[in-house]
């Protein structure tokens, strides 16, 4: 899933040795005579295509793997990379040199033994980003979402009282989000206007005779 994330793909043959191919840790186990033919076939055939190849193949306390043989380096398109992560282990290329980046048959391979110290800018970046993306999905509206999975697993304190369970405390209880006030209706008072009637009395005066 990590290397799909960024747009790439392994190339693994598919049977049932597959399965158990890793370790619990992520490291790659010994495979079957039978599985490595395969495995060359395969990566033969599609290495050929590729532009980039990145092999971090690693087997603990043992020499890494040779996946990438001289042939298929040389079936390559000019101008292809090979990034091999185990060069620190002999390389999954056989024509990987540690701690250096060479060009054989039209192909640059680079073979760095310590590459996490060649991106500590982009891996600070990378982090920040993360944490930024982590604090910014705990509020909404400005308040912290309590029921969010993210924060319940996360938080240890809530109010001085420890709330997480892998530390030994209760889970904390969602609280409800306060409601918002309505603004209160003003009251409309309408005067009450008295029409006073003003009755003019006429007066006729009748004319003698």
């Amino acid at each position: 899933e990590q290397v799909e994330s960024l747009g790439g793909k392994f190339v693994m043959v598919e049977n049932e040795e597959t399965a158990q191919a890793e370790t619990a840790g992520g490291y790659a186990k010994e495979m079957s005579a039978d599985y490595k033919k395969q495995q060359a076939e395969l990566i033969a055939e599609t290495i050929k295509k590729q532009d980039i190849v990145i092999t971090t193949a690693l087997i603990p306390g043992r020499p890494a793997p040779e996946l990438v043989s001289t042939e298929m380096v040389k079936s390559m398109k000019a101008g292809s990379v090979i990034v091999d992560l185990a060069a620190a282990n002999g390389g999954n290329c056989a024509l990987t040199e540690k701690d250096k980046v060479v060009e054989k048959h039209g192909v640059t391979i680079i073979g760095y033994a310590n590459f996490p110290s060649r991106v500590a800018q982009d891996s600070s970046r990378l982090y920040s980003k993360n944490v930024y993306n982590f604090i910014s999905t705990l509020f909404t509206d400005g308040v912290v979402d309590m029921k969010d999975q993210i924060v319940q697993e996360s938080l240890i304190l809530d109010n001085g009282v420890l709330v997480n369970e892998r530390l030994g405390g209760k889970k904390a209880k969602p609280k409800a989000k306060p409601k918002s006030k309505a603004p209160a209706k003003k009251k409309v008072t309408k005067a009450k206007t008295k029409i006073a009637a003003s009755t003019k009395k006429t007066t006729t005066k009748k004319k003698k005779s």
